[in-house]
């Protein structure tokens, strides 16, 4: 009632205060009552833009409930119907016509306390590929997940959709469509759009944290290559998927598989996210002192045109530092050497892990797992792709082929299942669990670059807080913490970072209580906080 009379709201509200408590309950009633997910994600957009704390505080009460609601896999889905569903704009749409113009578009003094940015150009969302402006839909939730789960201020997020056009043509066609009506901008005029944005941005905020979210795979992985040293930024598709990846791999082999010195990975999708985990994974098997082309030999990518091998056209980078010997296909006498299968591979290979990042629903079958159920240590299964029809296999398929011996995570959520008359936890493989962690360490511990160490001590951290390590039957454990417990894990990821990032000189120094202070300050929570009338 004093806010009521600073502000003269008497009569534009009704007489009755509700605490923020009330709200949240009247809210959640309100979404149990609609008839699915997307209808709930639609809601509590609307609530997100008219009210903010409301709306992290309805999440905050269940992160299980609501991570599927607000990202995958209703995110998806979002995104393709973004012209049609946003009511009011958040964040920033950065035109290819805004050309010469960024710097003063990123000047407003409403963006003065941004530390945290997502930017996407749309160009490679989840399974559905070319989503152009609606592409928006990523980083505003992503940012959510910043907060939800890291603590991030939402005064510090700042979503922005890099709008250089888009070929789908669903969106080109369609009157509703609210971005730039224009075929995809690339090569040279695409790379000086990006730079004019990040010198701008860089200049803006020198102590920002930017993170690219769903770039096509041919930009993702030279725009971080090209700006990663030059300030703090990292690819969450290419780096948050390897840390959360490595994480559940390490705890993996706490439950029964292969040791890390052992494993053979074969991964099916060759794009920025195959080439992220191949490449970190790599490392860690580096760290614990293999040599750099043994284990760089130890994983098999495959991409459209088969294994990927030295020799073959059109070749990214990424990919070359993993290519196998021209000549493996002879050796293995394959039926078409030219193009050498995932079947091929998997019976050649006999890999210990198994990862797919394709966006190819069902394209593990029996018969293809059929090498790995007779191994020794039990076989690590990782069917990442999102959204989830595009899941290369289902839990319950791949744990009876395998007789219920495989170690499975899945990118997107699902309900355990019963085997044998046990029931069996599915990890979500999700990068919530890296990227959140990373955000508060920016924001907390002044980190000023992100490392590849960095995503190693992350995925070192997760490991380390697996319920593997405390479960009587490791069979029967989950690989990760529970949704419920993202918090917990944003913060073991963030203090992990920020030592890291002393070690090597890219945070300032800090005694480890120090850390644990600026840790707490930083986090966010969801309350009502009291106003007064500046005098001026």
């Amino acid at each position: 009632m004093r806010e009521r009379d600073l502000f003269g709201l008497h009569g534009f509200l009704p007489h009755n205060v509700t605490t923020l408590e009330h709200q949240v309950a009247r809210a959640t009633r309100r979404l149990e009552a609609l008839p699915d997910n997307f209808s709930r994600h639609v809601a509590l957009r609307e609530i997100q833009d008219r009210n903010e704390t409301l709306f992290h505080a309805i999440v905050a009460q269940s992160l299980e409930d609501y991570l599927p609601i607000i990202y995958t896999p209703c995110i998806g889905r979002a995104c393709q119907q973004f012209s049609q569903i946003w009511t009011r704009p958040r964040g920033l749409f950065l035109n290819y016509d805004d050309r010469g113009r960024i710097a003063d578009i990123l000047s407003d003094t409403r963006w003065d306390d941004v530390r945290v940015i997502v930017a996407s150009d749309g160009g490679s969302i989840l399974g559905i590929g070319d989503q152009g402006a609606n592409g928006m839909g990523i980083p505003i939730g992503k940012l959510a997940l910043y907060t939800a789960c890291g603590g991030l201020d939402p005064a510090c997020a700042l979503p922005i959709l890099l709008d250089v056009g888009t070929d789908n043509e669903t969106l080109l066609n369609d009157p509703d469509y609210i971005g730039w009506r224009h075929r995809r901008v690339r090569g040279a005029d695409y790379d000086a759009f990006i730079a004019e944005f990040v010198t701008a941005a860089e200049a803006r905020w020198p102590r920002i944290a930017l993170h690219w979210e769903d770039l096509a795979g041919e930009d993702a992985l030279r725009i971080l290559s090209r700006y990663r040293e030059r300030m703090c930024t990292y690819n969450d598709d290419i780096q948050g998927t390897a840390g959360v990846t490595a994480g559940a791999l390490l705890a993996a082999i706490r439950a029964g598989a292969a040791p890390l010195a052992q494993q053979r990975v074969v991964i099916f999708g060759a794009g920025g996210a195959g080439c992220g985990i191949a490449d970190l994974l790599s490392r860690m098997m580096m760290a614990e002192g293999m040599p750099p082309a043994e284990a760089r030999g130890r994983f098999f990518m495959i991409d459209v045109d088969g294994l990927v091998r030295h020799g073959m056209a059109g070749m990214t980078d990424g990919q070359a530092s993993f290519a196998q010997p021209h000549d493996i296909a002879a050796r293995w006498n394959v039926a078409d050497p030219a193009h050498v299968s995932l079947s091929e591979v998997v019976a050649h290979v006999r890999p210990t892990m198994l990862i797919g990042t394709s966006g190819q629903g069902g394209a593990f079958t029996r018969e293809i797992i059929a090498p790995m159920t007779h191994m020794p240590q039990r076989p690590v299964i990782f069917a990442l792709s999102n959204p989830t029809a595009n899941i290369e296999a289902t839990p319950s398929n791949l744990l009876e082929w395998t007789d219920g011996r495989a170690i499975i995570g899945t990118g997107g959520p699902f309900a355990p299942v019963v085997f044998g008359g046990r029931e069996r936890p599915v990890d979500q493989i999700n990068n919530s669990y890296v990227f959140p962690g990373i955000g508060l360490a920016v924001v907390a511990g002044g980190i000023t670059r992100m490392t590849d160490g960095m995503f190693l001590a992350a995925a070192r951290a997760l490991a380390a807080i697996s319920p593997v390590s405390t479960f009587q039957e490791p069979a029967y454990a989950a690989l990760l913490p529970p949704v419920s417990d993202l918090p917990k894990a944003a913060i073991a990821v963030a203090r992990a970072v920020i030592n890291q990032g002393q070690a090597e000189g890219v945070a300032p120094p800090a005694t480890q209580d120090e850390i644990e202070v600026a840790l707490d300050r930083a986090i966010w929570t969801p309350r009502y906080r009291p106003y007064e009338k500046a005098v001026s």
